[in-house]
């Protein structure tokens, strides 16, 4: 059986990866997992966690999922990309995707900043109910320096574990992105040492599964992870 874990982006929750994670869901019969890390979700309370409650959190999940199956693919966005690779380099991973990895920088006023562009542009009458739109407005002034300090440390205890990776690896990227320079990348291509498949989006920002291109990300999600596996569906 196929097992599929996938990690959110940092201050934000499954949300940001719904449509792929559902798509998944819709369309296979893995096991899939979408954890949320401490401290995120739709209530944010990112005062009293740490990049090791983060770090542990997905550990866990991957060790649960993987006394369940026998075949695991890994999915993260942005700092969830790269907590995914501290994993694939950890663990037998046999597929992993990278979507808009945080691997060296990030913005919050990239993220509400993109998160506002999107809800202006796609939500009108309902935009109350909206949950998108609760969390864009949740997080404006109420992200802890804490927070971000604890986003630096992730970020500096999982770099390395790039150039331990030995699983076909998937990397995603906006060239609109704000947050992440999509020239980023080419730092990842340098620092894993196995051949990895890149691809970029022209009109795609730093939420990559929920902006205009994500029909076309999906899909390239699942084509990459069921390369070898066309009986997995």
């Amino acid at each position: 059986m196929i097992g599929c874990l996938c990690l959110h982006g940092f201050t934000g929750g499954p949300y940001e990866i719904a449509p792929l994670t559902d798509f998944l869901l819709e369309n296979t019969n893995w096991l899939v997992s979408v954890p949320t890390l401490p401290g995120h979700g739709v209530d944010l309370k990112l005062d009293n966690v740490t990049h090791k409650d983060w770090l542990v959190t997905a550990e866990l999940a991957y060790q649960e999922l993987a006394k369940k199956v026998d075949t695991i693919y890994l999915i993260g966005f942005s700092m969830g990309g790269m907590i995914a690779a501290a994993l694939a380099a950890k663990y037998r991973v046999d597929r992993l995707v990278m979507l808009s990895p945080s691997r060296k920088y990030l913005s919050l006023a990239g993220i509400t900043g993109e998160l506002g562009q999107l809800i202006k542009d796609r939500v009108f009458g309902e935009i109350e109910e909206n949950l998108a739109y609760k969390n864009y407005q949740q997080k404006k002034g109420l992200i802890p320096t804490h927070a971000y300090i604890e986003f630096l440390k992730c970020m500096q205890v999982t770099r390395p574990a790039l150039k331990e990776i030995r699983c076909p690896v998937l990397v995603l990227q906006g060239i609109k992105d704000g947050l992440v320079p999509y020239q980023s990348t080419h730092s990842l291509a340098k620092e894993i040492p196995v051949d990895i498949e890149v691809i970029y989006y022209a009109d795609s920002t730093h939420m990559i599964c929920l902006g205009d291109d994500k029909d076309i990300v999906i899909n390239a999600v699942y084509d990459f992870l069921i390369k070898k596996d066309t009986n997995t569906k």
